[in-house]
């Protein structure tokens, strides 16, 4: 075999060894060519990839170039639900990023990866509810207004315009039956709002249509009284579209 092909063939190979970044049941870490081509050790996704950037890098990396007129719906389970029940979202070049479970601290983190570098006309910012239930531990207000002004603040830099969008209504969480959200649901909503007519922002208000009066989630429109169903998406969606029109045609 010729010296050539002894060369191609110890490249290939290299190169192979190389994208796999771990031998199966190994984790490496520090700086790696692939990392997010390693499975993370169960328990340990938190510590490994608190932002979990490895979520949709794949699916960023075969996007085609942006339309004019490109919506990226950011956040948590919320944000994610609307493409099992909003077909399109609104637009036709509309990329949802939605994970499950995130708090803002973790949105924060992969914000870049999953928005700035989509190059979207409008962001739509739907988080907070997993903050306030404490999913990754012990926060404040303060620190969950912090993350979403530092959010939409580098989208405005980067020219993108901003959807600010409500906390939707709740008297309790399933997986936190210790927390009695309501208060402080109403409280960033109001911030949210006066922070958005401040900053020029296009507020957008789920929380007053999905509201059982008593600032529970209508039992008609959510199964669970956090997550909205089918018909509660369909209440949401009127609201989403005016405020993305908005927002799309603002200078």
């Amino acid at each position: 075999m010729k010296m050539r092909s002894l060369v191609t063939i110890f490249f290939a190979v290299s190169l192979l060894t190389s994208a796999a970044g771990a031998q199966p049941g190994e984790y490496r870490r520090g700086v790696q060519q692939f990392p997010c081509l390693q499975s993370i050790p169960k328990g340990h996704q938190l510590n490994l990839d608190f932002g979990q950037l490895c979520f949709y890098e794949q699916a960023n990396a075969k996007l085609s170039q942006p339309t004019q007129y490109r919506v990226v719906y950011f956040g948590d389970s919320i944000t994610l639900g609307w493409g099992a029940h909003v077909q399109g979202l609104i637009a036709t070049d509309t990329i949802n990023r939605g994970i499950s479970g995130q708090t803002t601290a973790q949105m924060l983190v992969r914000f870049r990866a999953d928005v700035l570098n989509l190059k979207p006309r409008v962001v739509h910012l739907l988080m907070g509810a997993n903050d306030i239930a404490g999913n990754t531990g012990a926060t404040s207000v303060q620190r969950i207004k912090e993350a979403i002004a530092s959010m939409a603040e580098q989208a405005r830099v980067n020219g993108i315009r901003v959807v600010l969008a409500s906390i939707l209504p709740a008297t309790r969480f399933s997986w936190r039956p210790e927390i009695s959200p309501s208060q402080t649901i109403r409280e960033i909503n109001q911030w949210l709002e006066g922070y958005s007519k401040r900053e020029g922002f296009i507020y957008v208000d789920y929380y007053s249509v999905l509201n059982d009066g008593q600032g529970g989630f209508a039992p008609m429109l959510a199964n669970d009284g956090v997550h909205p169903n089918a018909a509660g998406y369909d209440r949401m969606k009127p609201l989403a579209a005016e405020a993305i029109r908005k927002a799309a045609q603002s200078n």
